[in-house]
């Protein structure tokens, strides 16, 4: 008889594991996928369209609340956790509990779930969500194409809408993003990318996904989410480490598998981290991971208008999946808010609906307001929050700027951070070594003309 499994996730990783190992093999029968993390996942299927001949229902998705049950309904044999940025001890909370009901827990490896590339990747990977991942990512990309690549970026699925439309999504212009939908959380990741010339593929079918892009790209960057590892064998593995979260490369699943695993370790934000925390990474690197390169960078903060900060009462609007998967209580916004004398208002007490019951969950997000918008109606909760909140600026911290997709009625300005390594070695030079500069094809010289 098969093997019965659930799969626990949030809308990424379970789906990925599903299908490299699980949708075409007889010798297993997933019964069932449970959802967290993620808002308006669980109660869906997973479509009869993507999960493969031997599951022409689909597969339905329910509440991880419901695992017990779920267990003890299907007499599921194995149970398989996938999703990512969740502290050891968490995990074997869940482990524990998925014993007590009966089941095997499970935790899938690179061997059975990375997918082979015909053409090198370079994969950009983080110990934590909001440790600097995504502007690492930007710079990865720069530096490849001064090298002369033609660079395509994959991002780690972000599936909210409809699966079977999201198999293979790819975003080269700005209306890209509107066609497919996207969530703020989406065209925070997506947008950057667009800007800077670099097409970027997502969506739920990976292994599709990686082939298309093969037919544009020189070099694949993998821009990878939260802190899970790379869906694809990867020839550099760069991967970002927050001093202010330090000790967290050795304590959350699977950053740490990241960072024993990695060729590059960034140490980020050592501009405003101290030096017992980067000096801490560092250690973890040579008593883990010794043959990893080090390198160092800043992630220096600009805003529009400084003096227009000042004194003013200042509603900070920060990356989402920072505050709550990331667990940060601030980001850059706060910063600058604070660098430039703004007099921060706490929106807690304004938020509505969903935004409110992100606070609730999240708790340790400090007097900040995470971007949430995972849908229309959690977007109009958003701007009702903006609106209810009593302030003279919004300060927008986030990787794209809001004002394109919210109704802000108060004054505004961005807040921008990018990545930038101090001293040697530079990300730019370690591709350089990896991978050297583009051969550019031999110019024909026009024949000469042959006198008479």
């Amino acid at each position: 008889m098969a093997i019965r499994v659930i799969i626990m996730g949030a809308a990424g990783r379970d789906f990925h594991n599903f299908n490299t190992y699980y949708r075409d093999n007889p010798a297993y029968e997933v019964v069932a996928f449970t959802a967290t993390q993620i808002p308006n996942i669980d109660g869906r299927v997973y479509p009869a369209a993507l999960a493969g001949s031997l599951y022409p229902n689909g597969i339905p998705i329910f509440p991880e609340s419901e695992l017990r049950r779920l267990i003890a309904h299907h007499r599921a044999d194995e149970v398989v956790f996938a999703y990512s940025d969740v502290p050891h001890e968490g995990v074997m909370h869940k482990a524990s509990a998925v014993l007590a009901a009966g089941a095997d827990f499970r935790l899938m490896g690179p061997n059975h779930t990375q997918v082979r590339s015909t053409k090198p990747v370079v994969s950009v990977n983080a110990v934590r969500t909001g440790a600097g991942k995504s502007p690492a990512s930007r710079r990865v990309a720069q530096a490849l194409q001064e090298l002369g690549y033609k660079v395509v970026a994959i991002r780690h699925p972000m599936p909210y809408g409809d699966l079977a439309a999201q198999v293979v999504e790819r975003f080269a212009t700005m209306e890209d993003l509107d066609r497919f939908e996207c969530t703020i959380e989406e065209r925070e990741e997506y947008e950057p990318h667009i800007m800077r010339g670099v097409t970027i593929f997502a969506g739920v079918d990976y292994e599709r996904i990686l082939r298309e892009a093969e037919k544009e790209a020189d070099i694949i960057l993998w821009d990878g989410g939260n802190n899970d590892f790379s869906f694809y064998r990867s020839d550099l593995v760069i991967v970002i480490a927050d001093p202010h979260r330090a000790g967290h490369e050795m304590t959350y699943h699977p950053g740490e598998t990241n960072f024993r695993s990695a060729d590059v370790i960034v140490i980020n934000k050592v501009d405003t981290a101290s030096l017992e925390a980067v000096s801490l990474i560092r250690d973890h690197v040579y008593a883990v991971n010794p043959e990893a390169t080090i390198v160092e960078a800043a992630a220096p903060i600009t805003v529009e208008d400084a003096r227009a900060i000042r004194g003013k009462r200042v509603l900070v609007i920060e990356d989402g999946p920072t505050l709550t998967h990331g667990e940060m209580a601030y980001g850059a916004g706060y910063v600058a808010a604070k660098k430039y004398g703004g007099q921060i208002v706490d929106p807690h007490e304004y938020a509505v609906g969903t935004i409110a019951a992100t606070y609730a969950r999240y708790k340790t997000t400090g007097p900040v307001l995470p971007a949430m918008g995972y849908g229309d109606t959690q977007v109009r909760e958003l701007e009702e929050t903006i609106a209810r909140t009593p302030c003279d600026l919004v300060l927008i911290a986030t990787p794209i700027d809001l004002r394109r997709v919210l109704l802000i009625g108060q004054p505004s300005q961005r807040v921008r951070y990018e990545m930038q390594e101090i001293g040697e070695p530079t990300l730019l030079g370690i591709l350089r070594e990896k991978f050297g500069v583009k051969p550019q094809p031999e110019r024909q010289d026009a024949p000469q003309a042959v006198l008479a």
